[in-house]
């Protein structure tokens, strides 16, 4: 009995290839604690991937394509507020506020936004401070490296910092330990403890626990240095190939050489011309050069790399490297179907969610205390949030197909509308002033939005 549970035991272990051990799985390849693994890392991995994202065509062909991926132009707020005016009034006193949202004046809300999601991508979390004063309020992004990561420790009663960051006793983060931003340029500094509900903190979240985001090239960092040496030392190859011209062989050694100027290192300069015919001295005789040629399989080689590496950057390949000779029109949007569903649920729960909701909510706060919009605090919290517009490979067939969905009546206007970004009621108010400029000045059109009714629910064409 004691045998066949011994061989029970041994064959369970013996069925996962993953557990077993010897010259087929590498030693030291495992991960026993993603949190510690990622608390020891992340320094390391968040410099590598700056100098990558400075150095590297791939790398920072990379974090553009999940710049504009994800915000784009900007992601842009929506009030819902349940009265059409107060509603109006939000939109439009955000939209002027857009303007003055940067605290260090280098560009406005969508251009903070932009920066977030870059730093989101290299270091792997990006962080803002949001800060009140008597012109209502303003956000200041952060390097990373200023909230202090070497600051751990338990604090009293159960509390801890971690990595810089603060929890009390249950568990929820209650501040950020912040390096003044002369930090970087004086060795003495001053840390300061800023509330969790002013530090907007924007990372990518692997798993429970996590408190520091680590950067989306960790799973491609190695590779692509490898590939960078590689394709390195196949330009140099090239290069030396390059610099031979030719050999001069002469059977007799009282020959004179070639015409031409002997720099007198035992090369010639000039004697070859294009479209010229030499005679060769008696004995003499040319032998050219044969620099290494680059192979169809070398090619393969790199673009099997650089397939693996927009794969672990969670980019289709050609939006990685811009070579789009192998795609075509199905590989192409199938591979956009399946990278917008990860874009959508990125910029919902990473970017919206973590930085641009909380700042709508202290703006409209900011607001309605100011005496500057005339509802309640409660009311002017809801919003929603219209993506940057993505481009179509077919148009056409795009268009068509949400026309069948709206007359069908699977989707709506507002869903259409908001899914290339826009506001409806901005358009709406457009497509009526435009109707009414034509028909004052007697302009006729062959599809004139003449049949649009208007609903009494939301005063905006049905």
């Amino acid at each position: 009995m004691l045998e066949r549970l011994r061989n029970l035991f041994r064959g369970s272990a013996r069925s996962f290839d993953g557990a077993t051990g010897g010259r087929r799985w590498p030693r030291k390849a495992t991960t026993p604690s993603l949190l510690h693994a990622q608390h020891a890392a992340r320094f390391t991995i968040a410099a590598r991937a700056r100098y990558l994202a400075s150095n590297n065509a791939l790398a920072a062909s990379a974090v553009e394509a999940w710049v504009s991926s994800l915000v784009g132009t900007g992601i842009k707020p929506q009030a819902a507020h349940g009265d059409k005016d107060t509603r109006e009034a939000l939109n439009v006193a955000f939209e002027r506020w857009t303007d003055e949202a940067d605290a260090d004046g280098l560009g406005d809300f969508y251009a903070l936004q932009a920066l977030l999601v870059r730093r989101l991508v290299i270091d792997g979390e990006a962080f803002a401070v949001m800060a009140n004063d008597a012109t209502g309020l303003s956000v200041r992004l952060l390097d990373p490296e200023q909230v202090d990561a070497s600051l751990t420790r338990e604090l009293e009663g159960g509390a801890r910092i971690v990595s810089g960051v603060e929890f009390d006793t249950a568990g929820r983060r209650v501040a950020y330990h912040i390096r003044d931003q002369n930090a970087f340029v004086n060795l003495s500094y001053r840390v300061r403890r800023v509330p969790a509900e002013d530090v907007l903190h924007l990372f990518r979240i692997d798993t429970p626990g996590q408190v520091r985001g680590i950067s989306w090239f960790a799973p491609v960092m190695l590779r692509m240095a490898n590939l960078d040496t590689w394709a390195d030392a196949q330009l140099e190859r090239q290069k030396i190939g390059a610099m031979l011209a030719g050999f001069i062989r002469s059977n007799d050694a009282g020959g004179s050489p070639m015409d031409g100027v002997d720099n007198g290192d035992g090369t010639l300069e000039g004697g070859l011309e294009p479209a010229t015919l030499k005679y060769l001295r008696p004995g003499e005789e040319i032998a050219f050069s044969d620099p290494p040629a680059i192979g169809a399989e070398v090619i393969g080689f790199a673009k099997r790399l650089e397939r693996e590496i927009a794969v672990g950057l969670g980019l289709p390949g050609w939006l990685l490297h811009g070579d789009i000779s192998d795609a075509n029109y199905g590989s192409q949007r199938g591979s956009l179907v399946e990278f917008r569903r990860r874009v959508e649920a990125l910029q919902h729960g990473v970017v919206v969610f973590q930085a641009l909701r909380p700042i709508w909510k202290r703006w409209a706060a900011t607001e309605v205390l100011a005496g500057r919009i005339d509802t309640t605090i409660d009311a002017a919290m809801p919003a929603r949030w219209i993506v940057p517009k993505t481009a179509w490979i077919d148009p056409k067939k795009d268009v068509e197909a949400e026309l069948m969905a709206i007359e069908g009546g699977i989707m709506s206007r507002r869903e259409a509308v908001t899914s290339r970004g826009l506001d409806i009621e901005e358009v709406d108010r457009e497509i009526a002033d435009d109707k009414a400029r034509a028909d004052g000045l007697g302009l006729t059109f062959s599809n004139p939005a003449n049949d649009n009714k208007t609903t009494a629910a939301d005063g905006v064409a049905a």
